[in-house]
């Protein structure tokens, strides 16, 4: 199995049993090299949001992923957490809103649960 997708699978679950909001994951493989899969989701709240981050940090350490870097982690709105292969973003609701990475990204596919099942 790729790396990549399995990597996907474990932080979707993780935000999913964290109760995070519109989780998307959207593959980015094909036009871009910054990474093969872009994760987002949004937190009601700033403990929400910490905790959303620290159980996806949790998941994949137990899996044997290491970050490569953590962005935002004292900004409370948006937490980067880089993977080198996925990146992913959590998000405040107004952040989500205000920076759309959806639309900029829009050429990339997006990935339905089923596909990561």
């Amino acid at each position: 199995m790729n790396l990549s997708i399995e990597m996907a699978k474990i932080v979707y679950n993780s935000l999913d049993e964290k109760k995070a909001e519109d989780i998307k994951v959207i593959d980015i493989s094909e036009i871009s090299v910054v990474a093969d899969y872009f994760i987002i989701a949004s937190a009601s709240n700033s403990s929400q949001l910490q905790a959303l981050v620290d159980n996806v940090e949790e998941s994949l350490d137990k899996a044997g992923y290491l970050p490569k870097q953590i962005e935002g982690r004292n900004s409370g709105s948006w937490i980067l957490l880089d993977y080198l292969d996925i990146i992913i973003h959590i998000f405040s609701k107004e952040d989500r809103l205000f920076y759309d990475l959806e639309r900029i990204w829009r050429d990339g596919k997006e990935i339905s649960v089923e596909e990561l099942k």
